[in-house]
């Protein structure tokens, strides 16, 4: 009987300059039916995540070029999400300190047993998904917001938004509660090099107003703050900062 490898949809970087180390973490990972990317250097592991942007990057310590540290900070520059798992014979507390406030996720001290490799990478991929999940799918309002499908529903009948409409939505959501510039809502949402107005987000902030907000002319997630620009709130505070208007 013909023993078939089981399939995932995630990809795995190993970097590591150790030929034994690499070649078993190759076997081990492809065996769980990971798909999995070598590198050998610390430039060559910044180069490979930047190119082909990996589900979870393994990542040795001791590399030559740049070390673990600096690719890790470097990673972490580029995307907060994607889990790094430090694999390193350094097992003393300060170094494994070092790394989590760097942005590792987790931190495995050689040697070590592949079904513990395996427990903490099934681990880091699933608090991952679980964080996309929860970023992916928001209540805004009495609106249920899925921006994986792009699709908005509000009590249960489906609202039509533009993608570029669920963007400037994305943007408010990542930044709750910050007092946002209609400048910063131009270079964030639409680009630097976009030559827009002031008025293109008043009129962007207002079609959200009349597609979330329980009552429109009184916003309570959209505020305007007269003089700043908007503040979005989800848990709607207590009304308006200045007034529901767009501010001139």
């Amino acid at each position: 009987m013909t023993h078939v490898r089981p399939t995932r949809q995630e990809r795995v970087l190993v970097v590591e300059d150790d030929p034994t180390l690499r070649l078993g973490l190759v076997k081990t990972l492809r065996s769980a039916g990971f798909q999995v990317d070598v590198a050998k250097t610390g430039p060559e592991g910044l180069e490979s995540f930047l190119a082909d942007r990996p589900d979870l990057v393994l990542l040795d310590l001791m590399l030559p070029g740049k070390n673990g540290y600096e690719v890790c900070q470097e990673i972490r520059a580029e995307d907060d999400d994607i889990p790094v798992i430090f694999i390193t014979a350094k097992g003393e507390e300060e170094d494994k300190v070092r790394g989590l406030r760097l942005g590792a996720d987790d931190y495995v001290t050689k040697p070590f047993g592949v079904s513990e490799l395996l427990a903490r990478v099934d681990a880091a991929l699933r608090r991952r998904r679980k964080r996309e999940v929860s970023t992916t799918l928001v209540q805004v309002g009495l609106a249920m917001v899925d921006f994986r499908s792009y699709r908005v529903t509000k009590n249960g009948e489906p609202v039509e938004f533009t993608a570029l409409e669920l963007k400037l939505l994305r943007f408010f959501l990542d930044r709750e509660d910050q007092l946002l510039t209609r400048q910063q809502l131009l270079d964030g949402v639409w680009g630097a090099d976009y030559f827009g107005t002031d008025r293109t987000v008043d009129n962007f902030v207002n079609r959200l107003r009349q597609k979330l907000e329980p009552d429109p002319k009184s916003p309570r997630l959209f505020v305007t703050v007269r003089g700043g620009g908007y503040r979005f709130q989800r848990g709607g505070g207590a009304g308006p900062v200045d007034s529901g208007q767009p501010c001139g």
